[in-house]
């Protein structure tokens, strides 16, 4: 979360955010001051996600909104009423995501869109592609090498089926180990299709920017394409419905600092042989990092963040020693002037990993109120995530390589929640 408060100056230093760069406003003194999610939705031209979308979700799905859908933690999109109207009409359409393997572990922070793609994929009950790019972490990091990447695409694989999704409809892949003959024709197709000033426009690259990085985004942007998959449409030859598979829309959860590579896409995906829809998209805030507004979790940086393969004392350490607190300096002061949660790393925190509202509020309340102390407050987070993680620790021991090559084999998907595309 980390906001702007609406009560502090506007900032010096404003805020930047691409694929590879996250950081918050800073004020005059260079403090950090957090993001303007709202601001940013503004500039990019983004649709918030209302009360009235809410409903329609409700509506249309038999299902109560994720908490973090409530919450606003999820907080803008691209063409999601339209991905509700196909639910309605029983049509087609499917999940992509990501992850770019930096490092052998998952942290908190990764784990946020990741979790919310389980959840749609099991409202929506539709198939969903898993890209891992280590291809990209390798091109534009450059401390890593490609077999460190694709080392790491592996781990992180396993730590994502332990997330949870269906092994029926999910298949995930890497850039390094899978490019199939149909991602490579749909890369070069659109690739024709981009310029390089629109590329430049969108990323800021020039003229020492290594020709892998110029054409990375085409292999991202294809990933939306239905047809970079046709094996999991259809066990019939792709020429023999390539049109009709073309027309199935794309559902992208992701972090809002990914949004640049699918505006070249939706800029774009008319023009291809075989056009496909724009793909529609919904974007998350960033965890916050453990020392508060201005910065997200970051593998680069232990004290930051929370990693899925921490035991209970390294949280209970992390949280008591870096999260940052928006108590007062005395016990004294904070049961007279309160604490302000909406800075409060570990309230932050809670806003995720709470399921209950009413708790949350009273939280909330008691905390404001100075009823509540902040090593209570962080007594709380730390129990939250301390069970966060060790549930998912035992999932992750059940991933062996052959439960892992399942996910990753090619083949035709399972599901129920939509119709199969017919034949054209």
């Amino acid at each position: 979360m980390a906001e702007i408060p609406a009560n502090v100056e506007q900032p010096t230093q404003e805020q930047e955010i691409n694929p590879w760069s996250v950081a918050g406003a800073t004020d005059a003194e260079g403090n950090a001051i957090g993001f303007d999610y709202e601001a940013l939705s503004k500039k990019w031209n983004t649709s918030l996600i209302d009360q009235a979308l809410l409903d329609r979700f409700e509506k249309v799905t038999g299902h109560k909104p994720h908490r973090w859908l409530r919450r606003g933690l999820f907080f803008s999109h691209r063409d999601f009423d339209r991905i509700l109207t196909k639910k309605e009409k029983g049509e087609p359409f499917f999940l992509y995501t990501g992850r770019g393997p930096s490092s052998g572990s998952l942290h908190l922070g990764h784990t946020i869109p990741l979790t919310f793609t389980k959840w749609l994929q099991d409202v929506f009950d539709v198939p969903l592609v898993f890209m891992l790019t280590d291809d990209e972490k390798a091109l534009f990091k450059d401390s890593l090498t490609f077999e460190e990447t694709l080392h790491f695409a592996m781990e992180n694989a396993k730590e994502i089926i332990a997330l949870g999704f269906d092994v029926k409809k999910t298949f995930i892949y890497s850039d390094l180990k899978y490019v199939s003959n149909h991602i490579l024709m749909n890369t070069w197709e659109f690739s024709k299709l981009v310029t390089f000033n629109q590329v430049r426009g969108a990323f800021g690259f020039d003229g020492s920017t290594n020709i892998g990085r110029i054409l990375f985004p085409a292999v991202q942007c294809v990933a939306a394409f239905a047809t970079s998959y046709p094996e999991i449409w259809t066990d019939e030859p792709l020429k023999e419905r390539k049109k009709s598979i073309a027309e199935i829309q794309c559902l992208i959860p992701m972090g809002i600092d990914q949004d640049p590579y699918f505006r070249l896409l939706r800029e774009n995906a008319h023009k291809m042989k075989y056009p496909s829809p724009k793909p529609a998209l919904i974007h998350s805030k960033f965890l916050t990092a453990l020392q508060g507004a201005g910065g997200k979790m970051s593998s680069s940086d232990p004290t930051s963040a929370i990693f899925m393969t921490d035991t209970a004392k390294q949280i209970k350490t992390k949280i008591n020693k870096y999260a940052f607190s928006g108590g007062q300096v005395s016990i004294e002061d904070h049961r007279r002037l309160g604490g302000n949660p909406d800075v409060d790393v570990s309230y932050i925190y809670l806003t995720y990993f709470e399921d209950d509202d009413a708790k949350l509020e009273e939280i909330y309340n008691k905390y404001k109120s100075g009823e509540m102390l902040t090593g209570e407050l962080k007594a709380l987070a730390i129990a939250k995530l301390q069970e966060y993680v060790a549930e998912f620790q035992e999932r992750r021991k059940e991933v062996t390589d052959e439960v892992l090559q399942q996910y990753m084999t090619p083949r035709r998907l399972e599901w129920k929640g939509t119709a199969q595309p017919k034949v054209k």
